[in-house]
Order: C-alpha cells, then structure tokens, then sequence
C-alpha cells in the first residue's frame, strides 16, 4: 500500500565543534541557557526558561509561560543585561528558539558568542542539565500549580532560596573543609 505521504526531510544545522566544557574564573564570562516543560492543575502546558551563570551556578532568571518564542528569550536576556551585566559567551542547545535569525542578530549586535552544543550531547551543557534536574525534582515534582500567576511566584521564592541559602551553605562547608 503506497500512501501519498510528504517525507520530511532533516534541518540542515551548521557543523558543531566539541569544546571541553570550562568553568569560568569569573560571573558573567558564560551563561547557559535551556528549557523545561510541565503541566499546571488544570492540564495547560507551560514553559520555564532557565539561565545561570556558569562561574557559581547561580540561577540568574527563571522565565514562565505558555509560550517563551525567540522574541521573548532576547526580552528577558536585555532585562537580565541590565541588572547583571553582559556575559562573554551564551551556551545552549540547538532548540527552535535558540537557532532563530532573532537570537543570533541581537547576540552580534550585543558582541556576544552564542556557542551551540553538538545536537544529541546534552553533556556539552551539564551545568545546565544539572540544575534542570534540580529544578525539576524539588520543584516542579513538588508543587502542583493552579496558574501561571502562582507558579511565578513560587520559582521566585525558590529561586532566591537556591541562591542564597544553598550556595551559603555550600560554601561554608567548603571553607570548613579547608580550615579543618
């Protein structure tokens, strides 16, 4: 039985060169970025987008919403440079919003390298990876949310805490390790 069906071919995506993944000496030299998925009370599927900063993994924003395309990742990166600061290198996947001409043209006018990982290597981008697993198990797999509203201000609560009392924490058992 032969069916009149399209093939679909492949995207063509520009060669990725592996690159060993380095931590910065210093905020602000590489933030990743990536997307997660979940599902609120009521079945509606929403989006987070989250980026840290590779030097201290520190959560830098966790956007919410049904829909997070190109235009809204370049809103909310200026609303980050202004708070924070300009990063060198900006690391991500090859996800639809990442590869869009949108993201590209607003990192070359800001003299920022938008570095793509190999398709398939989540690896290349760990730090990420590893506080999306994080997010995933002591957020999202916690709470269950009525509304966008209530889940934005839940991952603000929990933000601040992961940055503040985690890292705090962190980092005094690190210089107890040292001095003892």
């Amino acid at each position: 039985m032969k069916l009149n069906l399209r093939s679909k071919r492949k995207k063509r995506l520009p060669a990725r060169v592996k690159e060993p993944l380095l931590r910065p000496i210093y905020p602000n030299v590489t933030w990743s970025m990536d997307f997660m998925h979940d599902t609120l009370e009521n079945g509606k599927s929403v989006r987070s987008l989250n980026i840290i900063d590779d030097f201290n993994r520190e959560i830098l924003n966790i956007t919410i919403d049904t829909s997070l395309p190109s235009a809204k990742v370049v809103s909310e990166l200026e609303q980050l440079i202004d708070w924070r600061g300009k990063p060198e290198k900006i690391r991500v996947d090859n996800g639809p919003e990442f590869i869009a001409g949108k993201l590209k043209d607003w990192c070359n006018e800001n003299e920022i390298i938008l570095h793509y990982i190999q398709p398939g290597k989540p690896t290349q981008n760990s730090l990420v990876e590893r506080f999306n697993r994080t997010f995933q198990t002591e957020f999202l797999d916690v709470y269950l949310f009525e509304n966008i509203r209530q889940m934005r201000n839940y991952s603000e609560i929990w933000m601040w805490m992961y940055n503040n009392e985690r890292l705090t924490n962190h980092c005094n058992i690190s210089h107890q390790e040292i001095f003892c």
